[in-house]
């Protein structure tokens, strides 16, 4: 009877062990992962907000640099060339020449027209002389005349009879006839100066003739094309005998150390950034390698394309997404080193990190980042 007693008692234990035991469930795996992705998720999410003020990032940058297209003044054949595609040239190197002979003509002839101008002025002057001198005659002959005149009224006065009528008109005539011939000698003698102007270099026909001599030497001086500055020469298929038309491009310059790049940064990352913040970049032309710059400027306006001319209507696109589009603004990042602007090539692409200030945890991160990417680069 005790032995059934204990069996039941063992019976009643197991079964309470049994019934406890489900009480002890265990955790999900799916449950932890889920809950591990959601905090990464913040984590990252978190980081994205700060990261992108403090330490904004754009890969949409590329290099910058002053190209100049090299524009002949004058136009004419071309009789020589003196570089090729990509050549390397320093500024005030002569590019190319211009068939100078019909603007060395030009000179001749200008030069001419000035020997002839002081010939004419020349004769302009002995005209001035003559009218002078004839200016000189008639005062003498009105002086004559007006004395006669003087004299002959003196004598009608005492004796009214002494001189016949036809006198007296004949005295009157020669006093009019001088005072007529002054009047023409004088005006003879203005018309004479009027001609001649100015003497010297005052002279308005020696001014004009100087002119164009300048003018013809300053064409003949543009059939020389020199380099403006110190570059390479790109967009070149051209060679002697090419006719050059003034003002259209023959080759185009590229600077070769006037340079920068230019970073396209969203609108809600310039709110940290601030001119002089320092920069570091990679370059495609440069896997692997980290450059220093800092912020040169900061652009304040780009074009939109919504503006609508005078008399239409305004062109509105709709937009289907529930995000609007982030405008871009540009940011010029000032390259430091001499050597790093010998890897740059117009055009070339970069990308752009900027540290805003002393943020150790988000300056570590974004040093990390471009770092990654520029090995990320070799496969790009």
């Amino acid at each position: 009877m005790s032995e059934d007693i204990q069996n039941t008692e063992k019976v009643e234990q197991t079964g309470n062990e049994q019934v406890k035991a489900p009480g002890k469930k265990k955790v999900n795996p799916v449950v932890w992962t889920t809950r591990i992705i959601i905090l990464i998720a913040a984590v990252v999410f978190i980081w994205y907000l700060f990261s992108d003020r403090f330490t904004p990032y754009t890969d949409q940058a590329r290099v910058t640099e002053i190209i100049i297209p090299v524009i002949p003044r004058v136009s004419g054949n071309l009789i020589d060339v003196r570089v090729k595609l990509h050549s390397v040239v320093k500024t005030d190197d002569i590019l190319f020449q211009i068939d100078s002979s019909q603007y060395a003509l030009a000179v001749r002839g200008a030069e001419a027209n000035i020997e002839n101008v002081i010939q004419q002025l020349g004769a302009q002057s002995a005209s001035v002389k003559a009218a002078a001198s004839a200016v000189g005659v008639a005062r003498a002959q009105l002086d004559r005349a007006q004395r006669n005149y003087n004299r002959t009224e003196r004598i009608i006065k005492k004796n009214p009879g002494a001189l016949s009528q036809a006198d007296i008109d004949r005295v009157e005539t020669s006093l009019n006839q001088a005072v007529e011939q002054m009047a023409n000698a004088e005006a003879n003698l203005a018309k004479a100066k009027e001609q001649l102007g100015p003497k010297g270099e005052n002279n308005p026909q020696l001014r004009m003739a100087i002119n164009q001599l300048n003018n013809a030497q300053l064409q003949l001086s543009w059939t020389k094309i020199f380099a403006p500055i110190e570059g390479y020469i790109e967009s070149f298929n051209l060679d002697a005998g090419y006719f050059a038309q003034a003002g259209k491009p023959l080759v185009t310059l590229v600077s070769k150390d006037d340079l920068w790049i230019q970073a396209n940064f969203k609108e809600n990352n310039l709110s940290k950034i601030k001119i002089g913040d320092k920069v570091e970049f990679i370059l495609d032309a440069a896997p692997g390698k980290i450059f220093k710059g800092s912020v040169s400027s900061i652009g304040y306006g780009v074009q939109t394309g919504d503006k609508s001319t005078p008399g239409s209507l305004p062109d509105i696109k709709s937009k289907s997404s529930w995000l609007q589009d982030p405008q871009r603004f540009p940011v010029v990042i000032e390259i430091f080193s001499s050597d790093v602007k010998k890897l740059c090539r117009a055009g070339g692409q970069a990308d752009v990190i900027v540290f805003t200030g002393d943020h150790t945890f988000l300056n570590f991160i974004a040093r990390f980042r471009i770092r990654i990417n520029s090995w990320l680069s070799y496969v790009r």
